[in-house]
């Protein structure tokens, strides 16, 4: 078959009837085509036939015989692509190159049609509806892609100012490469000889491996040591072949003979301590992997299925004693309620993949991984192999959110495959893999009640926690009720319901919002039974100086002027929430330095998941050493250097630019001082590392102690958050307007990066208060929301006007005056959406997702 791809004629072999993605991405080696969903839904794989936008995991590869087909790659110089790098237009970048094939199509014919005027939202929102960002790179794409259609990423105003003042510089390091899609994942890399991997799984929730029959086919266990199952699509062994469809063949002639057990699928029953037993022993338990991000860091009595309490209590008795009066005395001062949120998951577009190969004893990796340097020791330590030798490169990452973290189960497989076949291997998980056993975030059920005494200040707090994260244990809701609100006592009791279902993982603020959905709506109930404003309460029980600041400017916002609730169809309503997060960082973050060819260039063992981890790195060093951008280059992403913080628990930038700028006042001191920049050319060679410093007085831990190389600094950052909403009583739709994000964080490092990284978070919240729902199949324990079709996640058109507010003091005593941001900035959304439901509407949302049939069930309509 012969077509035209980007201007350039080519001949391709299509007697096996592929997809043209395949054709695309394997045949052609134009990896920025990206396979996501296989299934028209996300847009990743999007090209341009004769002009026209097309999925091409849908089109058949034939039906380009003949055609002008145009991939990102053929789109350099367009003033889209310029546009997405100046507006920063992307996160992670998974997502990015497809976005920009269908913005390029739409601006060629806006401009064709309207000249240089530009598009509003809307417009801009139904051109780009078939695509997802799950970053939440949502804004940011709005803005690129009206400046572009207005002509302001024309070439010849390539070097003007943008509308707002600023330079029109590229914020993100690695921005070019993810737009025109020569940046490479692990899924686009394709060694000689590669041979592919898939993974057997379970089909049972529950059985015994009494054998693997492999017959001719050469395969690697991943049972456990006891060798049971305990969910449907358990990874049971792995086959590999030279390609996926020989490898599925190969998979299918394995006979596994299961003993199939009784499985415990009923979280009704497991709550109760009954019904067939997931961890038979103790040595069973303590081998349960972790929802949280320190799994089993609190002890808890196991009852059968039932794990818990774990408490973080503060004088319960009392806590109770005073719930317990109140409720006879001034019932009107007490407010109960029980509050449920359903599963998220994770499902980063880039799925989780790994490619492996051994090198005369050495183990060499590629991964899609948020803790490199983290991994790296693992394998180290699971392979008998010097930590020397392993060396694992994580250059570019589609995104994480907490479930790409340690030795996940496709790194093992690709190891052991390499091993058996003396190959290079890759394992990349299927949408449908990713969306079962990639992870997610614990559903719950909080049971929460609060008083409030005679001043109406709080007077005790009560919530029961109870975790529902499969065959995974560790979450941790309740507890972190301890750190709002004042002093006042308060019992709390986390659980986890351990059923045989797949395992969640840490999610982007594990616990923090489930805990703010039930514990922001009570305040504000609470507000509302003492006649106080939700934000004057909020301000009065809030100890925090640092969100004191921000509920003034809550106050103060324009959201709260004109008509809320009422009758009628469509009614408005606004809202807030507030929340609280702890500052984490690594305390054994390395920068090197080293001049080559008079550029400095920063090297460190961290990866980028989309957070701006090179652009921090960049201009940290470049403000010490007084250099323009230009003469700083950032490598990260190889653990054969220093040590990087892991991609999680918004310790990134706190744990990097401090590093980075130690290492750049040593390098000064190294080249004599003085003007930097007349030195570098004649400084080729020069070494010097940084570590991060200690703060002024030291890591202070409500545990007195560092955790898994985690420490816990003294503070907390905070949010507040205000939404408006609008609410359809007829069909049940709920459509933000408008959100302001206030963020206490210090200082902001990468101002435009943070924004979006803030604007994402808004947009994950969204989609956890609205549409976000896991669903499994209570007869058989298999996710039945396996595709992005089932699994809704918020698109563009989901996105409202979202404003980002940083708030850069409290932090003075950190090294380099700012701490994490991007899980703060997340919590609140829900919680803060539910109460402008409740204003718009009068009826308060209690089980999430707040879903159309709920809603108008709760209207009584």
């Amino acid at each position: 078959m012969e077509f035209e791809v980007n201007g350039a004629r080519r001949e391709v072999d299509v007697d096996d009837d592929p997809a043209a993605v395949e054709v695309v991405r394997d045949r052609l080696g134009l990896t920025g085509t990206k396979l996501v969903c296989a299934g028209g839904v996300c847009g990743a794989c999007t090209i341009q036939v004769d002009g026209e936008p097309r999925v091409s995991c849908l089109t058949p590869a034939v039906g380009l015989a003949g055609r002008r087909i145009t991939t990102v790659e053929g789109l350099a110089g367009h003033p889209v692509t310029r546009a997405f790098a100046g507006e920063d237009a992307l996160q992670c970048g998974y997502c990015t190159p497809g976005f920009v094939v269908e913005a390029a199509a739409f601006h060629d014919r806006w401009r064709a049609e309207h000249g240089t005027a530009r598009p509003g939202r809307e417009q801009i929102a139904d051109a780009l509806a078939g695509h997802l960002c799950r970053c939440g790179a949502y804004e940011g794409i709005h803005s690129a892609v009206a400046a572009a259609c207005a002509g302001e990423y024309d070439e010849e105003h390539a070097d003007e100012e943008r509308a707002d003042g600023r330079a029109r510089a590229v914020p993100r390091a690695e921005a070019p490469a993810k737009i025109d899609g020569s940046a490479r994942y692990t899924t686009d890399l394709r060694p000689e000889g590669l041979l592919e991997g898939v993974i057997i799984r379970s089909p049972h929730a529950h059985a015994h491996v009494r054998s693997l029959e492999a017959g001719d086919v050469p395969i690697v266990p991943l049972l456990p040591p006891d060798g049971v199952v305990r969910y449907v699509g358990q990874p049971v062994a792995a086959v590999a072949a030279p390609d996926r469809a020989a490898a599925r063949a190969a998979a299918a002639r394995v006979d596994i003979d299961y003993e199939v057990l009784p499985a415990a699928l009923d979280a009704r029953l497991a709550r109760a301590g009954e019904g067939p037993l997931v961890y038979e022993d103790k040595a069973a338990r303590k081998r349960a992997p972790g929802s949280g991000e320190t799994p089993q860091l609190l002890p808890a009595r196991w009852r059968g299925n039932l794990r818990g309490p774990s408490a973080m209590s503060k004088r319960p008795a009392t806590a109770v004693r005073r719930i317990t009066e109140a409720r006879t005395r001034n019932p009107e001062r007490v407010v109960e309620g029980l509050f449920t949120t359903a599963a998220q998951t994770h499902t980063p577009l880039e799925p989780h993949a790994a490619l492996a190969e051994w090198v005369d004893g050495a183990l060499h990796l590629e991964v899609s991984t948020q803790s490199l340097k983290h991994v790296a020791g693992l394998a180290a330590e699971r392979w008998g192999v010097p930590v020397e030798r392993v060396v694992a490169k994580a250059v570019h990452v589609g995104g994480g959110f907490g479930c790409k973290m340690g030795l996940t189960t496709d790194v093992v497989a690709a190891v052991e495959l390499a091993r058996l076949h003396g190959a290079p291997v890759r394992v990349v998980l299927d949408r449908d893999e990713e969306l079962t056993d990639g992870g997610y975030r614990p559903g719950t059920r909080i049971r929460v009640a609060m008083a409030a005494d005679e001043a109406g200040d709080l007077s005790a707090l009560a919530m029961d926690a109870d975790s529902d994260g499969g065959i995974s244990v560790g979450a941790s809701v309740a507890a972190q009720a301890r750190f709002m609100y004042g002093k006042a006592p308060r019992r709390l009791r986390d659980f986890d319901t351990v059923t045989h279902r797949p395992p969640g993982a840490p999610f982007r603020g594990p616990g923090g919002p489930p805990l703010c959905w039930a514990l922001e709506q009570a305040v504000d109930e609470m507000a509302h039974r003492l006649g106080e404003e939700p934000i004057a309460l909020r301000r009065r029980w809030d100890g925090n100086p640092k969100r004191h600041a921000l509920y003034d400017l809550a106050r103060a916002l324009p959201f709260w002027a004109g008509p809320r609730g009422g009758g009628g169809r469509f009614r408005r309503g606004v809202g807030v929430a507030a929340a609280n997060w702890l500052y984490f960082l690594d305390p054994a973050t390395e920068v090197e330095l080293a001049v080559e060819d008079g550029v400095v260039v920063a090297r460190c063992a961290v990866q980028d998941i989309g957070t701006g981890a090179r652009s921090v790195l960049r201009r940290a060093v470049a403000e010490e050493l007084g250099l323009p951008l230009g003469r700083v280059r950032a490598e990260i992403g190889d653990s054969d250097t220093v040590h990087g913080p892991t991609s999680g628990g918004s310790r990134t930038t706190p744990s990097l630019a401090p590093a980075a700028a130690e290492a750049a006042a040593r390098l000064r001191e190294a080249l004599g001082g003085g003007d930097v920049a007349t030195r570098l050319d004649t400084a080729h060679g020069v070494r010097v590392t940084g570590k991060r410093p200690r703060d002024h007085r030291g890591f202070v831990t409500p545990f007195g102690m560092t955790m898994g190389g985690i420490a816990i600094g003294r503070g907390f950052t905070g949010s507040v958050q205000v939404a408006e909403v609008e609410v359809d009583t007829r069909l049940g739709r709920i459509r933000p307007l408008r959100v302001w994000s206030g963020i206490a964080a210090g200082r902001i490092h990468e101002d435009m990066l943070a924004r979006s990284q803030c604007e994402g978070a808004v947009v994950q919240g969204i989609g956890y208060a609205l549409f976000e729902e896991r669903r499994v199949d209570p007869a058989t324990g298999r996710v039945l929301t396996d595709n992005l079709e089932d699994y809704r996640l918020p698109g563009i058109g989901d996105t409202p006007e979202i404003t980002v507010h940083f708030h850069e003091e409290g932090f003075e005593h950190v090294p380099g005056g700012g701490v994490g941001l991007g899980e703060i900035a997340t919590l609140p959304t829900a919680a803060c959406l539910a109460n402008a439901v409740h204003d718009a509407t009068g009826w308060r949302p209690y089980d999430l997702p707040i879903r159309p049939d709920r809603l108008l069930e709760g209207l009584g309509t």
